[in-house]
């Protein structure tokens, strides 16, 4: 059993750090974890994805085929990924973005990642660790401990209190029942 996850926006909003500090938090958690991430030669503002698989078991093929869950932060990245999800696949994209014909609604969460980091934790490039935040409350993923862990080991010194302030806004996202209603499969 794995857990096939995509991370997508343009180069700079921190796609690739978000499932790299979610790969870090698996396996403080006791998981096995891979990340890979991919860009263009524009790094910054060109397309940019990152993938991470999860599994109890040893991970033989690294690649991600039909992710099960899908975050976008652009919609030229939502527009792209969301053609190749699993089909119960969970998408989180920021409320900003319009959902792609196929994508179904019941299964889509849209959220104000970038306008939190903005507007809540005064910071836009914090969107990742919003995200991070949202993600990890709304399909159950780690424990508190584990996910601050994973953040914590890839944060600049003295940015711990904005980053807390930023993982906790994401959290606050995910109420009870959206917490309850993607939870992802037991590995």
């Amino acid at each position: 059993m794995r857990y096939e996850m995509r991370f997508s926006g343009s180069g700079g909003q921190g796609v690739i750090l978000a499932s790299v500090i979610l790969a870090e938090a698996a396996v403080a958690d006791g998981l096995n974890a891979v990340q890979s991430q991919a860009y263009g030669p524009e790094a910054r503002g060109g397309l940019c994805r990152a993938e991470t698989v999860l599994s109890r078991e040893q991970i033989w093929y690294t690649k991600v085929d039909r992710p099960q869950f899908l975050l976008a932060l652009t919609q030229a990245s939502l527009d792209k990924y969301a053609q190749s999800l699993a089909e119960d696949a969970v998408v989180m994209a920021d409320d900003t973005l319009a959902l792609p014909a196929g994508v179904d609604p019941a299964r889509a969460l849209r959220l104000p990642i970038l306008a939190t980091a903005r507007d809540k934790v005064g910071k836009i490039m914090t969107a990742n660790i919003v995200a991070v935040g949202a993600i990890n409350r709304a399909l159950g993923l780690f424990g508190e401990e584990a996910l601050r862990e994973g953040v914590r080991r890839h944060i600049p010194a003295g940015t711990e209190e904005l980053n807390w302030k930023a993982l906790e806004a994401g959290t606050a996202l995910i109420g009870d029942e959206a917490a309850g209603r993607f939870r992802r499969p037991a590995l």
